[in-house]
Formats: structure tokens, sequence, C-alpha cells
């Protein structure tokens, strides 16, 4: 039904683009420090911000969909076809990477200290049948920018693409859990034994597994490097010439 309506509202909602234009979802959320909702605010900030000032008229503000509920506000914002041919493509990351440019200071000033904002942008779709997918990507590219420190924050959908990125997102409980299997028993060899193998592991990793690059970086002989490799994967039960057990030390050390 959606899909329906908007096929037959494009037209006149961004006129010259035919029955196929691109969108995109943005989503924000505003946090109050006394608890009190702040969908409707989100909601106010979202109309505001993403009305074009060059234009005139009120056409122009219908064009853009925001809802809330919540805490969250929602917008389906359409996209000129023009938009690829500066963007490099088909309009993705249009709204992300300029989002923020022209309101930090101004909302930053008008929360006053009592309020945050953190906003996520999707990529652009071409129809009606994206808007779920691109929706998710938005609330997960704001719980990114939520992530980060400041009064107003954003994030587009280009980072996601880091699994590192994904990381705050993990529970306090799994994250623990997951380091210290990992990681205690070389933290507490190393007390004993001034052995620094997590200063090596961190070294190894960053040198991409190469012997000479790490023990040139450390001033270790290459067999000296080799034995703390060997006591790290003894220790640990891993084995570093593994992709998968040199990409789970790497989220350890990431997350720890």
């Amino acid at each position: 039904e959606v899909a329906a309506r908007l096929r037959v509202a494009a037209p006149v909602l961004v006129p010259g683009l035919g029955a196929a234009p691109h969108w995109q979802v943005v989503v924000a959320r505003v946090d109050w420090d006394g608890g009190a909702e702040g969908g409707a605010a989100a909601q106010a900030l979202l109309e505001e911000i993403l009305v074009d000032p060059a234009s005139t008229g009120p056409e122009h503000s219908d064009r853009i969909a925001v809802a809330h509920t919540g805490d969250e506000a929602v917008a389906l914002v359409p996209l000129p076809a023009v938009a690829g041919e500066h963007d490099g493509a088909d309009g993705r990351g249009l709204l992300a990477d300029a989002l923020l440019e022209s309101i930090r200071e101004p909302l930053t000033a008008g929360l006053d200290g009592d309020g945050r904002l953190t906003l996520g942008v999707s990529a652009a779709v071409h129809s009606a049948e994206g808007l779920r997918g691109a929706l998710e990507e938005a609330r997960h590219a704001r719980r990114v920018a939520a992530a980060r420190p400041g009064r107003v924050c954003a994030a587009g959908h280009q980072e996601l693409a880091s699994h590192v990125l994904l990381l705050p997102f993990v529970p306090d409980d799994v994250r623990r859990a997951f380091t210290a299997r990992l990681l205690d028993p070389l933290r507490d060899y190393d007390r004993r034994h001034r052995a620094e193998l997590i200063p090596t592991l961190e070294a190894f990793l960053d040198c991409d597994g190469s012997w000479t690059r790490c023990a040139a970086r450390l001033h270790l002989h290459v067999n000296t490097l080799r034995y703390r490799v060997g006591r790290i994967e003894q220790l640990t039960g891993r084995d570093l010439s593994r992709l998968e057990d040199k990409l789970d030390f790497f989220l350890a050390l990431r997350m720890s």
C-alpha cells in the first residue's frame, strides 16, 4: 500500500522526476536530561533542518513526511534526480555529509545543556520497497551517533561499513566475557613475568602478521618474536596464523 501510494504521489512530491524518485530516511532522537519524552521536539527539529532554505512557498515542506513516536522522529525525504550527479552515484550520503554543518552550533545552543540530539541517515533507495531497510539503516546510524560525545551528533550509512563501529553496541557482560577469555591469560602472564605479550600481540596484528616488520617495530630478534607469539598461542589455545583467531584477538583488544 505504501509503495502504491508513493508511486502515485511521486510526480507531485518531486516535480520532474516521473514515478521513480530517490528517497532517504532520517531518524532523530532527542533525550532530555529530565527524562521527558522528546519525540515531538525531534519531529519539529527535523522539519526545520530538512527544509531547503532556497525553496520558497509552503509546497516544499509538504514533500518531506515527518512523524514521531516516543523519543524518535522519522523523516522520509525525496531527493531530486540531480543528487546523484553531485554525490558520485545515486544520491547516497547526500544528507549525511552536510547535515551537521549548518545546524550543530545553533542546535547545541538551543538545547542549552538540557538535552541531546542524535541523527542517523540512510542510503538512498529507489523504491518504496527499500524503505523498511532504509529505516533500520538510519536507526542503526543514529545509534552510532549516540555512542559519540557531544550534544548534537549525526552519522550516515557510510559509517556502518566498519565492524569497529558496531563494538559500542555489544552488551557490557558479553564484552567482558569475550575479552577476559582471550586476554586475561596474557595479562596474568605479563604481570608475573613482565613478558609484554599484550603489546607484542597488538604490534603483530598491526603489522598484519609480518614477522620482519613486527620484529623491527619492537626492536626484537625475529626468534624472540616467534617465542612470544608461540607463548600467546599456548596460553590462549589460539593459532595466530588463522584469520579467525587474528580477528578475535583484534576485536578483544578493541573492546578492552
